[in-house]
Formats: C-alpha cells, structure tokens, sequence
C-alpha cells in the first residue's frame, strides 16, 4: 500500500515540475512577493525554519537511544524507519535538484524577491520543507496520539511557510517537497516493516 502511496506521489512531484516549466509562473510569484517581505528578518520565522535539520537529527537519535537502553524492539524499528525516511528523502531531494536546476526565486526575480540570505543551491524541491515532512510524518506513523500528530504537522506546515517568508523557495518548490517528504516517510515505514519481518523468521 505504501509503495503505491509513494509512487502516486512521486508522479505528482513529476506532474508539479513538468506544469512549472510549461505555465506562466505570475500567480506563483505574486503569491511569493505577497508573502516575502523587503527585509525577512523575523526572528520567528528563521528560527523556525533552522530547526528542521536539528529536530530532524534529534527525533530519531532520541528513539534509537531509548530502544536500545530499554532493549525495546518495537521501538527500534520505529526508530530506523524514521532514519530511513530521511535517508530516502535526502536522495530524491537532492537527486531532484540536479536534474531540475531550478533558480532561486530571488536570482530570477531579484526586484520582486527578497532572500534572508544567499544560497548556492538550486530551488526545487524544498529540502528543509521535505526534511520537515519526513520527519512529521514519522513521529505520526510512531505515536498515533493528537498531541503528537498536531504539532508535528504544525511545524512542518510552519517550516514551508518560512522558506518562502524568506524568499528561498517558491510555491510548487514547497509543494513538492512537503509531498516528498511523506512520501518517503510511508515508503520508510513499509520497506522497515517488511525487513524486520523477515529477519524475525
């Protein structure tokens, strides 16, 4: 099931780069320009959005650490579906940004578009945005609690607002990359599933 999941996903990640080079970008970008500001400099949007690759590191070492003390297998398991998501997302993500070499939305736009700071990557997809995802999607695949679910998702809905308060990313950039990272949580989830099963037999 999750690798059809995964698959639909990928396609429409595929589906969102095509219609980005084929359709006028305007709305895209007067959203973008709606949402940037002049000067991005709010503390709570750059804090928020540096803490995706610390929750992302400490999440699943925080596991790891804890199912192995307590000899816990389950949690374990848990642990390295959440290392492989990142892993998986890692790849795609980058893979996906050297085929696309998408620009930055403030190198094509630099009039309209105003960065926090200056990156030497390409723009599309997100990979703090993916990362965030991913990482959400498996604390909600973990623990199946409200108080879980909610504010794992919050985050991560706030860090792909961040990226694009701050003029790093575009829209569809954001999209993908949010897409990307479930996507490769759900596929995580199911191949750890499957190896754990047949290493029980």
């Amino acid at each position: 099931m999750y690798k059809i999941i995964f698959r639909k996903i990928f396609i429409t990640i595929i589906c969102l780069f095509v219609c980005q080079i084929s359709i006028a970008q305007n709305w895209e970008v007067k959203l973008l320009s709606n949402i940037n500001t002049q000067n991005p400099n709010s503390s709570f949007w750059k804090n928020t959005s540096s803490s995706t690759y610390p929750i992302a590191i400490a999440a699943p070492a925080s596991f790891l650490t804890i199912g192995y003390l307590k000899k816990d297998k389950a949690l374990q398991q848990k642990a390295w579906s959440m290392v492989g998501s990142l892993a998986i997302n890692t790849a795609i993500t980058q893979g996906l940004k050297q085929i696309v070499k998408r620009e930055r939305p403030y190198e094509k736009y630099p009039t309209l578009i105003f960065p926090d700071e200056y990156k030497s990557d390409y723009s599309f997809p997100s990979g703090h945005v993916s990362t965030a995802f991913a990482t959400a999607t498996s604390l909600s695949i973990t623990c199946k609690k409200w108080y879980v679910v909610v504010p794992s998702f919050a985050w991560a809905t706030g860090v792909a607002y961040s990226r694009m308060y701050l003029g790093q990313h575009y829209p569809t950039d954001v999209l993908a990359g949010a897409l990307l990272g479930t996507g490769s949580a759900l596929l995580s989830n199911w191949l750890t599933k499957k190896y754990f099963n047949q290493k029980s037999k």
